[in-house]
């Protein structure tokens, strides 16, 4: 059993974790290596820090959608498809040779940060889509829920990415329907990780009380000051995890 202060610790990296990941994504870039610095096995931490975030993003998920910011009848293909993109993912992950994505991903995202840097259109209003919502986000869903259960870091950032240069989203609703396809694909890992026994409750339990505050007050400021605080974050967060993949694969 872990010392309360380290649990306390713990909850507090939650909420922060909960609070980045729901204006941005990426909380897990703070997650999981204080999970692995308490001493739990690297899949212990992977699958505790799924249960925690899970409950973290919903919280963010209903407070977007409680704003107007996420449409659930018509995100659901995608919602399913992103779960089932997951799943398969996760179940094939030890016959996939994901070496070259050490490499591919942080180019992607340093992409993904330059974009989101320099684009000049950028903002909270919807723009006209390139392609049909109803048509594609579910096949978008499926791709990058597949990507998440065989690799996983930066899919916030590809889900967002998707909705605001391929949908023509706003920034905020871009964000919350990332938010959305995000916790179905971490709930379909969750299905391989639980029945595993991989989960440490009592660890994810009260990080998951942070996570449920940091996911609440992070989605309330990026519906609050949208752009303004999404933009800059979304830069932070991919170039940061771009280094960390780089550096710390």
């Amino acid at each position: 059993m872990l010392d309360p202060l380290i649990l306390l610790a713990l909850a507090g990296v939650g909420f922060l974790a909960g609070f980045v990941d729901a204006v941005a994504g990426g909380g897990g870039m703070l997650s999981v290596p204080a999970l692995l610095s308490v001493g739990l096995p690297p899949v212990a931490a992977l699958a505790t820090n799924k249960m925690q975030s899970v409950i973290g993003t919903a919280m963010a998920v209903t407070t977007y959608w409680r704003r107007g910011y996420v449409e659930l009848k018509t995100l659901l293909p995608g919602l399913l498809l992103a779960f089932a993109g997951s799943a398969i993912g996760a179940l094939i992950v030890s016959r996939v040779d994901t070496s070259l994505l050490n490499l591919a991903v942080p180019i992607a995202l340093i992409a993904i940060a330059l974009y989101f840097l320099f684009a000049p259109k950028i903002s909270d209003a919807d723009r006209a889509a390139r392609l049909p919502f109803d048509k594609f986000v579910p096949l978008m869903a499926f791709v990058i829920g597949f990507y998440d259960g065989i690799f996983g870091p930066g899919t916030g950032s590809f889900f967002s990415i998707g909705f605001v240069l391929l949908f023509g989203l706003g920034l905020t609703r871009a964000t919350g329907n990332t938010k959305a396809l995000n916790l179905m694909s971490n709930s379909a890992a969750l299905v391989v990780f639980i029945p595993m026994g991989h989960v440490v409750w009592p660890v994810a339990l009260v990080m998951a009380i942070g996570q449920i505050a940091g996911g609440y007050i992070g989605a309330r400021t990026g519906i609050r000051y949208g752009a303004k605080v999404i933009r800059p974050l979304i830069v932070v967060v991919s170039i940061a995890m771009a280094v960390k993949l780089l550096l710390w694969p």
